[in-house]
């Protein structure tokens, strides 16, 4: 079995717990305005590799997995892209005793309940609190990430819910109060981050001559990213509060 892979990075630190080896998978069907990772959008680039090959090269920092309660994390564009590809690679850490991860938006070509077979954590991107917003920001509606959410939900997989505030898009009262509304119906929730906008990657749109939809948006500052999160405190529920990451 063959994937498409972007890149590896060997030492990640924030995508799951412990050290990790995070895989960045080729293809992705949503188009965020703020995406620092473009060059992952198309299914035909990156390099190809067999999920052997893939799985042994994982292998190589598995000691600082097993020292630091860390493991693999697989990430994108989105890994649910490639099905077939993400179920072998899956079965063959789960099998050898490594903390699988998956890194997602929710919008992939199905086989959701396979993959989750396999799958210990999910890193759960909300991109918006309404299919309008979620359409201008990505070119989709968000329904087909519910779906994904509906599934993980039913086989119990637990769940770090990511969401990316953006100066006037996801950054308003309004809108925190639709996130907390949405978060406190999720269950299996390990961790709750709100990840501050940033404009790096703005430079590979340059060179891959895509315009930059978000070109006049200032970075979130963390003291603004800060102020959002004690919003957001506010309106979860009870045994949500100490779930959420507060920027220090």
């Amino acid at each position: 079995m063959k994937g498409r892979i972007h890149s590896i990075e060997s030492m990640g630190l924030v995508d799951g717990p412990g050290i990790r080896t995070v895989v960045f998978f080729q293809g992705c069907k949503l188009r965020c305005a703020y995406c620092h990772n473009p060059d992952t959008w198309a299914m035909n680039e990156g390099t190809e590799i067999e999920a052997d090959e893939l799985y042994k090269k994982i292998t190589r920092f598995k000691p600082y997995f097993e020292r630091s309660g860390g493991g693999v994390t697989f990430s994108g564009g989105d890994p649910l892209m490639q099905a077939d590809f993400l179920i072998e690679i899956l079965k063959l850490c789960k099998e050898n005793g490594i903390h699988t991860t998956i890194d997602t938006a929710g919008y992939g070509v199905g086989k959701y309940e396979e993959i989750l077979k396999y799958t210990d954590l999910i890193l759960f991107d909300i991109k918006h609190v309404t299919s309008e917003g979620y359409k201008n920001l990505t070119g989709l509606d968000g329904r087909g990430a519910y779906d994904f959410l509906n599934i993980a939900q039913k086989q119990k997989v637990p769940l770090w819910i990511r969401h990316v505030v953006v100066p006037d898009i996801t950054d308003s009262k309004e809108h925190f109060e639709k996130l907390a509304s949405i978060i406190n119906d999720i269950n299996y929730i390990e961790k709750i981050e709100l990840l501050p906008y940033h404009t790096l990657g703005v430079n590979k749109y340059e060179t891959m001559g895509i315009k930059y939809r978000l070109k006049d948006t200032e970075p979130m500052s963390k003291e603004k990213i800060k102020e959002k999160e004690k919003i957001l405190l506010e309106m979860l529920r009870i045994d949500l509060k100490d779930k959420l990451k507060i920027t220090e």
